[in-house]
This record gives C-alpha cells, structure tokens and sequence, in this order.
C-alpha cells in the first residue's frame, strides 16, 4: 500500500522527542516534571520538520503519562505539582487541546495510550494527540531540603480526564501487611520461581541475569539520556558488593529499576490527512502496524508464578495483527523493570539473550532509568527514530505495568497501512478463564514454599513466603517473625521452593517459620487471664458480672490496635471464666460510647491491624458463648455500632445516636456492619444507614428494634445493670445452651427444620446440675443456686 491510498484516517506518528538531564550536567537547569514533559514535547513538535506553533495549533488531545508523585493516595510532593498536569504541558507548548487525559498508572501507559489514541484518530474523533510524560524524581530528591528549593506548584483550569490510579489488583493491604510493599520483592518472587522451574542453581541463575543485562548496559553507555550510562560485565551486575547490595533475592541493586532519574518522552499522532494539511514529510511517518493490551491474572490467581503468559499472548498477538514473524523484527525494546520481564517474554518468543538484534534500544530501566510509568515513551521514540533510519524494518514494543501484570504491544514501521483493529479483548476472555487457585487469606498448618524471596531492608531481612497448605492445597501468603533467624536460614539454602514450614495467622497477617514447635515458641499460647491494669480499659468484676469500660475519652472512645488487643484478651479471658456469666461494655464519659476506628491513628501512617476475633476483639468471632450487653452513652459510630450490632443486647440512653458513618470518610463497615444492619433492622432502613451515614436516635433505634431499652441521659449503664441482673437470675448454663442453639438453627431456613435439629448442647443441659437444680428449686419454693453446669 502507498501512502497515497490511505484512508485520510489513518493514524501515523509523525513525531518523538526525549528530555533529560543529570545533577551532575553542566547547565543543570532543575526542571519539574512538567518542565522536562514540555522539553520532550518541544522536541517531538520540531521533530515533525515543519513550523512547531502550526503543530501544536492543530492538536486536539493531550494525554499524560502519570508521575509517581500522582500514581498513589497521599503520595508526597516535596516540591509541589500540578493540579493538570496535561493541560500544564499543553500551555507551555502553545497548544489548546479540547481534551486532556492523565492516563492511569503503570508502566504499560505509553504503549496503551498511543495505541487508542492511534484508533480514536482512526475512528474520526480526534486529529492530533500529544502523548507525553516525564519524572524528575532525581531533581525533587536532590532539591527538597535545600533553604531556596523551587516551588513546582501549579494550577491550571480546564477540564481534565483523570482515568484514577488504576491499582486495583495491584496494591492491597494484605500484600503489604506480608512485607509486599515494592517492586523488588514482588518480582523478586517470579524470578525465584523461573529459577526454580529451570532447576537452575544460584549461581547459575545469577550469571543468567548478569549475561541478560550485560548488553543493556552497553546500549545505556551510548545513550545521552541514560541516567547511568556505565558498562558493566555480566559479573559485575551480579556480584553482591558494598554498592551492589542485596535488595531482594535475587535481586542486587545493579539490576533493579534506577526511579531516581530526570527524564521525559513525547510522541505526536495525527491522522494522514492532517500530516498532509501540516506539511509533514512523508519521511517523518511511521504507523502502528501490531498492537495487542493484556492483563495477567492477579498476583494470587496465577496457576505457574514462574510466568506472564497474558504478556507472551500479547506479544505474538500483536505480531499476527502486524501480519509479521518474529523473524521480522529488527529492533526491540523489552520492559525491563527486572530480569523477570525480560526473561518472560523472551522465553515466550524464543528469544536468547545475547540475540543479535538486541533486548533493548534505550538501555533498560535499571541503567538507561526507570522514568516511572513512562519508560516506554522512551522507548518508542527510539523505536520511531530506528523505523525511519531503517525504511520498511519493524521495532517491537513491549511495555509492562503492574506485577507482570498488564502488558501492551505496539510493532511499528515506515511501511505505509491501514488502522488494524486487535483481538485483544477475545483474548482477555480466554485470560480471565483460566483456571486459578483458591487462596487462604488466613491460613494456619503445615505447607509447602512456592516461591519465596527475603527483602533486605534497613530494619533487617524479611523473607516472604507464597506456599501452599498441606491440608487442601489453598495458596497463601506469609512472611517471617522478626529475629526468627530459622526460617532465613532456610530460605538462604540452596533450594528453598519445595520444603515444609509451618504457618499460623494473626490479626496482623500470616506468619511462618520452619516447623510448629518453632512457632509455639515465638508464639507462646496465651493462658486466657485478667491483666491487674490495663492503658485503654477500666475492667470491673462484680460477682458473676463483668463491666468492660473503653477508656480513652478524649478520643471518644474510637479503637487503636493497642485498644483492640486489650479487648481481645479480655473477651478471652471472660468466656474462660466459669465465675463470670455476663458481660457489659460501655464508653467512658458521656459523649460516646465508642467512635470506631481511630481515624488519627490510621492517618498517622502507624499500622492499622485488629485482632483475629476482629474489631473490639468481637465483631470476628464465630460464637459468644456468654452473653454481652452493650451500654451505648452518646454516639455509637462505625466500628462503635458494628460493636454494638455484635452484642447479644443493647441499652442506649436517650441521648444515644447510632450510625454507621464509613462512607463520609471514604470506608465502608468492612467489621460486620455491612451484613449485621441489615439483618437487624428493614433492610431499606439499614441501605439509607449505610450509604448515607444517617444517624438513628434511642427512641428510632428502639422502634426498629435495634437496641432493647432506653433510659435516660447518662443512666445507660445501670440499665445494661439491670437487664443483667434479669439475665443472672437465670440459669447460666441454659443461658449459654439458648445461645448455642440459636447459633446452631440461625442459617437454617425451614422453620421446622430448625426446631427438630438436634444439638448436643441440649443433651448436655438436660444432665446438668442446674436443670436437677432448677427443678427441685420450682418444687421447693425457693431460690436457685445455680452452678453453671
């Protein structure tokens, strides 16, 4: 096909351009973000040999490349940044786009952007789109402490397409709660499980990675835009030294993505028929010929860790939409965030290492740099410029986002054709079909590592542990007990995958360790027992009464970790004890009886875990044995209704407000409000509670039969008192039997099946001493005195 039969639709990239600069450069000028952004874009503009300003005139569409400093919630910014980054870019280049969009996170942005943007084009919506991004992570480090540091704080009006962080299946706080919090560990626990698979030794899998990136290396040295143009041998890449030191096994520092760089990218698409109107050469276009979008299954969903097969689906997809070979292909450029995205895809295709063509034509991320999510920007401008050197040859673009988890394709040439629709969501489907293990997110025995890595952190080594349960083969995740020097010990033998641990689960995650005496012994069992004092609870025994007091007013009574594991020991040691029979618990003061979750706590950045019997050391727990009251003084909110709503009983007084107020501060009721409320009141009622917050007073509450009594301002407790005293004067075994077999019948559905179900419970009860005791006591006219049996 000539170009002169194109559709005038036709998307062509008709123009590229890279920034840069090091602390060390003559001439450092310090430039944002946004500053290296529109040097790239200055550059891709001029890149199209025709007049810059009648360029930037015609564009339409910018679209943005996310920083890291806008690629999390709360990220900081020590330097200040845009509030639109696109349209920031678009004003320093002259352009007035109609639309602007931040695209999400994740290094497969560049590639997937430019590819819909190439078919928005196709499609008629769009006649130039500027695609950019840039980091200048290198500047902010370097800049933030100094007395006159810059102010890269920017406003800018104008509508903005914010597609949002795009973490979802990414980053959880299970993960991060097992020490998954970086990049490093969590490849590193992919590469480990390549090894495994090779039956390779380490030593061998290390020279592996070395003789991989040793060529980057080469390319890096070569390229003025590198952050560290320095060639090294395959030895030296893998050598653990003073400043090669170990990050994550496998991983040294040397080949783990460089994020500290000052780097931008920009790429220019327009139709045919623009790039006629503009003037550009016909030298200048380069069209998409290939492109394919994946993603890989969840991190915990994949059935082999050792491989991506979603990006190696993409990749030959993108290949068969291009209508090439493998063969075809005279240039690459391979994510390569760490050995594993490399080694992937290449395993995939059948690619060696030391091919001819090269992995890659920047130099990598860890020695040309890893410019955040827009690495591959770079490459595809060193792509474009190799297309056009080279009339008619193909370049491959492998962008990878995520934990090997989204891949994008694009394959270019100067040869002129047509816009080539993909395949790519028949392909998801088939992804997403794919067959995937059950995971245990608490999973407690004996198991089996599949995979493994030790993070090498400043506070000391953390092994991280992916395995799989003896007992029914559920995957989970685990990581080591600080100073637990056994389990690192192992992981540190030649071949970790395959041997036996133990695991046990905690409120704060899994831990594991290398046999169940091991963990008996960092894990002592707590004998269920009263502490004299307590920091966060006023703890009263009065005969068979339990009074269980939140005692952090000044917080209204909202619930840190420490409060939640005094609860826990208490609710423990209560159900323990044989002489206790029932329990209250209440607020200190009379303005709450507790507030929830700590909210200044959690935004202290502090870990936020509760115990495993969940929030209040109750909400979790399968079965109360004994019955508990709850004196609800003042506001009852969040956790502090789902502690209530937990409760066998509630007396609020008449100042009481009830609610479970989550999504006013962007949570839900994640502690058993979301399925207790609704069970406990019309389930209309409990839907406006829960979406809007809406607070019930004592008397509604009562009316929707949420709490049992009112009383007046400030007498709640001594009515929980007297609603236990009617309790106590009951027997405590049938107490404790009624409860168990409500417990037992609440999931069944048929009403008689419920009432003929038999329960041991029963059997028991009928044998005890208070039943002879409450019968003989009827006949006698006199009190009971019962024994609890």
């Amino acid at each position: 096909m000539s170009t002169d039969e194109l559709d005038p639709s036709t998307p062509v990239v008709v123009g590229v351009g890279q920034a840069s600069e090091r602390l060390e450069d003559p001439g450092y000028r310090g430039l944002s973000a946004v500053g290296l952004a529109a040097e790239a874009a200055r550059e891709a503009l001029a890149d199209t040999g025709v007049d810059p300003a009648a360029v930037a005139a015609a564009i339409d569409t910018v679209a943005g490349i996310r920083q890291f400093d806008i690629s999390m919630p709360g990220a900081p910014a020590p330097l200040g940044r845009s509030d639109n980054y696109p349209r920031s870019v678009a004003d320093r280049v002259g352009a007035a786009p109609r639309r602007a969009i931040l695209e999400v996170g994740g290094g497969q942005g560049p590639q997937h952007l430019l590819t819909e943007l190439a078919g928005t084009i196709a499609a008629g919506d769009s006649q130039a789109a500027l695609l950019f991004g840039a980091e200048a992570i290198s500047t902010v480090t370097h800049l933030a402490q100094a007395e006159d540091k810059p102010d890269f704080t920017e406003h800018v009006e104008g509508d903005l397409e914010d597609r949002g962080y795009g973490l979802a299946g990414l980053v959880s706080m299970h993960h991060a709660a097992h020490g998954l919090t970086g990049a490093p560990e969590q490849y590193a626990l992919f590469d480990n499980a390549r090894r495994a698979r090779l039956t390779q030794s380490r030593e061998d899998y290390a020279r592996g990675m070395g003789e991989l990136f040793a060529p980057f290396t080469r390319v890096a040295a070569a390229n003025p835009h590198a952050s560290a143009p320095v060639e090294r041998s395959a030895v030296e890449l893998v050598e653990v030294t003073e400043t090669n030191r170990m990050i994550a096994d496998p991983y040294p520092r040397y080949v783990v993505a460089r994020e500290k760089v000052n780097q931008g990218a920009a790429a220019l698409v327009v139709s045919v028929a623009t790039a006629e109107r503009l003037g550009i050469p016909r030298d200048k276009w380069v069209f998409l010929h290939g492109h394919a979008d994946l993603r890989e299954r969840d991190l915990m969903a994949r059935a082999d860790l050792s491989a991506s097969p979603a990006a190696v689906l993409a990749a030959r997809h993108a290949l068969d939409v291009a209508g090439i070979g493998l063969d075809d292909v005279a240039t690459f450029d391979l994510y390569s965030c760490f050995p594993i995205a490399v080694s992937n895809v290449a395993d995939g295709l059948g690619l060696a290492a030391d091919d001819p063509r090269g992995l890659t034509l920047t130099g990598g991320l860890p020695f040309f740099g890893g410019a955040g999510n827009n690495y591959s920007l770079h490459g595809i401008a060193e792509t474009i410029g190799r297309a056009r050197k080279a009339p008619g040859s193909y370049g491959f673009v492998g962008a990878n986002g995520g934990l090997l988890s989204k891949y994008s394709v694009g394959i270019y040439s100067t040869t002129p054709t047509g816009w080539r629709t993909d395949d790519s969501a028949r392909l998801q489907a088939e992804v997403e079909a794919w067959s995937a293990p059950e995971e245990a997110h608490r999973a407690d025995g004996w198991a089996t590592i599949e995979t493994w890595t030790v993070s090498h952190t400043r506070r000391g080594p953390i092994g991280i542990v992916i395995g799989r349960l003896d007992a029914d083969g559920r995957r989970f995740l685990a990581r080591s007990v600080d100073g637990d020097t056994g389990l690192l010990e192992l992981l540190g033998q030649e071949e970790p995958i395959g041997a036996r641990v133990y695991v046990r689960s905690f409120g704060f995650g899994n831990r594991v360790t290398v046999n169940d005496t091991r963990m008996d012994e960092l894990f002592p069992t707590r004998v269920p027992a009263f502490r004299d004092t307590y920091e966060h609870l006023l703890v009263r025994r009065d005969g068979h009464l339990l009074e269980i007091t939140i005692n952090r007013p000044e917080q209204r009574n909202s619930l840190h970790p420490p409060a939640h594991e005094e609860l826990d020991e208490v609710f423990d040691a209560y159900f323990a004890d044989p002489d206790l029979w029932v329990a209250i618990i209440t607020g200190a003061g009379d303005k709450a009886f507790s507030a929830g979750n700590d909210l200044v706590w959690s935004a202290s950045g502090k870990p936020v875990t509760i115990p495993k019997s969940g929030f209040g050391g109750l909400t979790s727990r399968r079965h109360l044995p004994k019955p508990i009251i709850a004196a609800v003084n003042g506001f009852a909110m969040g956790g502090g209704l789902e502690i209530a709503l937990t409760c066998h009983l509630v007396v609020a007084d008449e100042t009481a407000k009830l609610a479970l107020s989550e999504v006013r501060v962007g949570l839900v009721a994640g502690a058993g409000g979301l399925v207790r409320l609704p069970r406990a009141v019309p389930h209309k009622l409990a839907t406006e509670m829960i979406l809007t917050g809406r607070r019930l007073t004592a008397a509604e509450a009562l009316d929707h039969g949420l709490v049992n009594r009112i009383t007046e301002p400030g007498t709640a407790l001594e009515g929980a008192r007297e609603l236990a005293a009617e309790i106590l004067a009951g027997s405590p075994t049938s107490v404790r039997v009624s409860l168990q077999i409500m417990g037992e019948t609440e999931g069944i559905a048929d009403t008689v099946d419920a009432v003929t179900h038999f329960s041991p419970a029963l059997e028991e009860l009928m044998t005890s001493q208070d039943a002879f005791e409450g019968i003989t006591a009827f006949a006698q006219k006199r009190a009971p005195e019962w024994r609890n049996r």
